[in-house]
């Protein structure tokens, strides 16, 4: 763990408890007088704090110094991705996180199924975890779109990913795109892509619609 998430980190005295307290004083067994670290995942400060007090659930925190720490990708990607199961977002949630995706946004394309609906509070607990371990020091943007219609007047410089298109090169300069779900686009929203720069990746294997937007992440913030 690089740091723990605390929403009041910066303020000179705070308490933990709860999953918190148990990861800290059971899992990673600190101990009263030791130092920590916390973010807010609202700033860019990296808080340390003394564990002052410990009792049998909660502990005192005191502020002792912070750093300013930005870690993030240099380059930024935005990733329309047309709904797909829940479970699947969950499992792919941490790795486009750690490849530093900064925003996602969940669209319902036409072959989307209708009652698979994204828990943005539980992918938020997701990313806060996967934060804590690989360290990156602001929460990814999460957002739902209703259509494809709607994203494309809300992205207007957002590419597409869909067969056809143009090689996706390594480290290409991609800042939006847009990525189809189980089945791809239908005829009537490829109309929609007339006016876009349309990319795909360069292999004739079908690939799942997590598959391709972990692989876009990959390539275009260049790792």
């Amino acid at each position: 763990m690089q740091f723990l998430y605390h929403p009041d980190s910066g303020l000179p005295d705070i308490t933990i408890e709860g999953e918190a307290y148990r990861y800290i004083f059971r899992v990673r067994r600190h101990k009263e007088g030791e130092r920590i670290a916390l973010r807010n995942m609202n700033d860019e400060y990296l808080y340390f704090y003394r564990i002052d007090r410990v009792t049998r659930r909660e502990a005192d925190l005191v502020l002792e110094d912070r750093q300013k720490r930005i870690v993030m990708p240099q380059k930024s990607l935005h990733i329309g991705w047309c709904i797909v199961d829940p479970k699947t977002v969950e499992k792919t949630l941490p790795m486009l996180n750690e490849l530093g995706v900064s925003k996602i946004s969940f669209v319902y394309c036409e072959r989307s199924q209708k009652n698979f609906v994204p828990d943005l509070l539980r992918l938020k607990r997701i990313l806060i975890n996967s934060s804590q371990q690989c360290g990156r020091s602001s929460l990814m943007e999460l957002e739902i779109v209703d259509f494809v219609q709607n994203y494309m007047k809300m992205y207007p410089l957002s590419t597409i990913l869909d067969f056809g298109g143009t090689s996706l090169v390594e480290a290409c300069e991609i800042s939006s795109i847009l990525v189809g779900c189980e089945g791809g686009f239908s005829d009537e929203e490829r109309n929609l892509f007339k006016e876009r720069d349309i990319y795909a990746l360069n292999t004739p294997l079908i690939l799942r619609s997590e598959t391709a937007a972990t692989t876009i992440a990959a390539k275009s913030l260049g790792l």
